[in-house]
């Protein structure tokens, strides 16, 4: 809830800011306590061994949703 609030509130300022004057500056992201958002970039391409031994591209996956749980032990 506080999280979208605070986005709520960020697009707010980002909409005042827009529309201001052009050579105002940019928010002080620290003093909002306010993490800015980086859209997400695409995966680069790679290709893993399934439990059957076949090898699944992740460009054959393209618009599913696709989970990647990777398992370590150390």
């Amino acid at each position: 809830m506080k999280r979208q609030l605070a986005a709520v509130a960020l697009g707010a300022l980002l909409a005042g800011v827009a529309a201001g004057a052009s050579g105002a500056a940019a928010p002080d992201f620290a003093a909002l306590r306010v993490q800015p958002y980086d859209p997400p970039k695409p995966a680069p391409e790679f290709a893993l061994p399934d439990l059957d031994g076949k090898t699944v591209r992740l460009a054959e996956l393209r618009g599913k949703v696709v989970l990647l749980f990777f398992w370590a032990t150390y």
